[in-house]
């Protein structure tokens, strides 16, 4: 798919990046279908046999913005989200309170690192601003990383263990 930010040029995103600034113009229909694609993994995990509450939507970049927005949007309860280096797309679209559906309750951890030329820090703090206001804030983790660009790191990784192993206890 060509992505517009590229030059048009193709690359296997989820959907088409415009722009990265605060107004920048979003793919509204291209991040509604893909959301709904995550959604209907996630039907498939539960027709498995694994409890929606015990899936966690995860990604970077791209993938960290879409895992938050398919959770926010999903009737399914999500055990969480673990969000890296992305924003939130199509924040407009939420209400200014708190949302109803099932995951108001949703754990999300929210890493980014401090010197990211591609998705500047500044996006995953208005994120994490944003976020407060959907879901109860209590459960909302927002951390940094200093000197991490787009990209990631041990620390993060280690962290994001931790996040798994607390909002997906064992089950023995």
């Amino acid at each position: 798919m060509p992505v517009t930010l590229n030059m048009n040029m193709s690359m296997p995103p989820w959907f088409d990046i415009i722009g990265l600034s605060l107004n920048s113009q979003e793919d509204e229909p291209g991040i509604k279908q893909v959301a709904e694609n995550v959604k209907s993994l996630t039907d498939q995990e539960v027709k498995n046999g694994i409890p929606s509450n015990r899936i966690i939507l995860g990604g970077f970049s791209e993938g960290g913005a879409l895992s938050l927005y398919t959770a926010l949007t999903t009737q399914q309860k999500l055990a969480g989200v673990a969000a890296l280096s992305c924003w939130l797309p199509l924040q407009d679209s939420f209400p200014q309170g708190p949302i109803t559906g099932t995951n108001k309750d949703m754990s999300i951890l929210q890493c980014h690192g401090d010197c990211n030329p591609l998705v500047p820090l500044m996006f995953g703090s208005l994120t994490t601003e944003k976020l407060k206001t959907l879901v109860n804030p209590a459960n909302v983790t927002f951390k940094t990383y200093g000197g991490l660009m787009h990209n990631s790191c041990h620390q993060e990784m280690m962290d994001i263990k931790q996040f798994i192993e607390e909002v997906l206890p064992s089950v023995d």
